[in-house]
């Protein structure tokens, strides 16, 4: 991955009107129920980032015809459910753990033999938390002696339902399970510790396959087909939560964020910073399919800190960064507990986190499952992103509110999930060098 570095000056601004790139997840999901349904589908805002892009080339490596009608717009020829072909050698899934957890769930029900792999960062992360629930299913998959990618997995004779209680919240595992369980004998039924991000069943039900829901219980049958569909991807919210707390902590900025994402189990990081004080509106809410979407307005506010609640964590996991990022803006100090998921991500997002807001003045303390934060100004000075894209563009929004040059180093990952991200910073008025 090219290693690449942001270098940028103090008070810039975030004002104007952002059209949000589609949300990943939903893009890697999108992609996967396409190339298994029976049919042609069109899918329309694809994100066509590096993580999104390894999905659907392993799809093509696994015999998948897919045509590009546009950069955001796509047509999947669906092979079925058991149409997909054995791949020419291992299917790299870049930085995306997404990607790969989801596709174990794929693979361990066909009838040839795969192995996923990954960059550095993805081939660290833990894959003993999807591995266990599929060998219980009756899958053949194995680990690394660390229980880390790659994933070796091999055919089966058959896959029987399960009835899971996850021991941790995790949408990624609910849908690894899930995508199992169209292949399994029986009824495969999931039950969450606290309600996550729900992509994957309503997306489901997009594609005509019988799933049912009750509060944090999710059920389905295995043994049927999907159907193809058209599909309209909302903006991501996680991409527009850089600009959004841009726009609240850089001074004499108005923010119009068109076309994004709300899913109630996506909005945490919304009403976080509603109660530190934000001023954000919601307007023109409608649906595309399942999803709920609507226009937010963002106007420069002054934040104060607050003990996050423990409702909100699981809903704003992957909005962590830039929120430490307001956290360090607002007046007093921001407690965070509960989020030991944020050590496992593309990097430790505590640690490295909490080491570049003290890189920049910033005091901030970090523990097992959480930071404090304490409010100041930011300094000038470099500060090491981990390779992880998130804390890059989180980083990078500090700039607004610092009083001299902020280097970002190590920042090639961006373009997994945001690749037109320096383009749109620099026309809402961040000053890149």
């Amino acid at each position: 991955m090219e290693n690449t570095r942001f270098q940028l000056a103090p008070q810039g601004r975030c004002t104007g009107q952002l059209d949000p790139p589609g949300d990943k997840s939903i893009s890697h999901r999108a992609i996967m129920l396409a190339s298994l349904a029976q049919g042609t589908s069109e899918i329309r805002g694809l994100l066509p980032s590096g993580d999104c892009l390894a999905t659907l080339e392993a799809f093509r490596n696994m015999g998948v015809q897919v045509h590009w009608l546009a950069p955001d717009r796509l047509r999947v020829h669906g092979a079925g459910l058991h149409g997909l072909q054995a791949p020419d050698g291992t299917l790299d899934m870049g930085n995306s753990g997404t990607a790969m957890r989801l596709l174990a769930g794929i693979l361990c029900a066909q009838a040839f033999a795969s192995t996923l792999s990954g960059d550095a960062s993805l081939n660290a992360r833990p894959m003993q938390r999807i591995a266990d629930p599929l060998q219980a299913m009756g899958a053949d998959i194995t680990l690394s002696v660390a229980g880390t990618a790659p994933l070796e997995i091999r055919p089966c004779e058959t896959l029987d339902a399960i009835d899971y209680v996850l021991p941790v919240a995790s949408a990624q595992v609910k849908s690894c399970l899930l995508l199992a369980g169209l292949y399994a004998k029986g009824r495969t039924c999931i039950t969450e510790p606290v309600r996550c991000r729900d992509h994957t069943e309503n997306m489901l039900h997009t594609f005509s396959c019988a799933i049912e829901r009750e509060d944090r219980r999710v059920c389905l049958q295995g043994g049927g087909e999907l159907a193809a569909t058209e599909i309209d991807i909302p903006g991501d919210l996680s991409s527009a939560a850089f600009f959004i707390v841009g726009s609240l902590i850089s001074q004499d900025s108005h923010l119009t964020v068109k076309n994004v994402g709300i899913n109630p189990t996506r909005t945490g990081a919304l009403e976080i910073l509603r109660q530190m004080g934000a001023k954000i509106d919601i307007r023109n809410e409608r649906n595309y399919g399942e999803e709920p979407v609507a226009d937010l307005v963002v106007t420069s506010s002054s934040l104060h800190g607050i003990d996050i609640p423990q409702n909100l964590v699981v809903d704003a996991i992957d909005e962590f960064p830039i929120l430490f990022i307001a956290a360090a803006c607002a007046k007093g100090i921001t407690q965070l507990n509960g989020a030991k998921e944020l050590r496992t991500k593309e990097s430790d997002r505590i640690h490295t986190m909490v080491s570049g807001l003290q890189t920049l003045g910033i005091r901030a303390e970090e523990r097992p499952d959480g930071v404090t934060i304490t409010g100041g100004e930011f300094g000038a000075g470099t500060v090491d992103s981990g390779g992880d894209h998130r804390v890059a563009m989180a980083f990078a929004m500090a700039s607004l509110a610092a009083s001299g040059t902020i280097t970002v180093a190590d920042t090639g990952a961006v373009a997994t999930s945001f690749p037109g991200f320096v383009e749109s910073a620099t026309q809402l008025g961040l000053l890149f060098e």
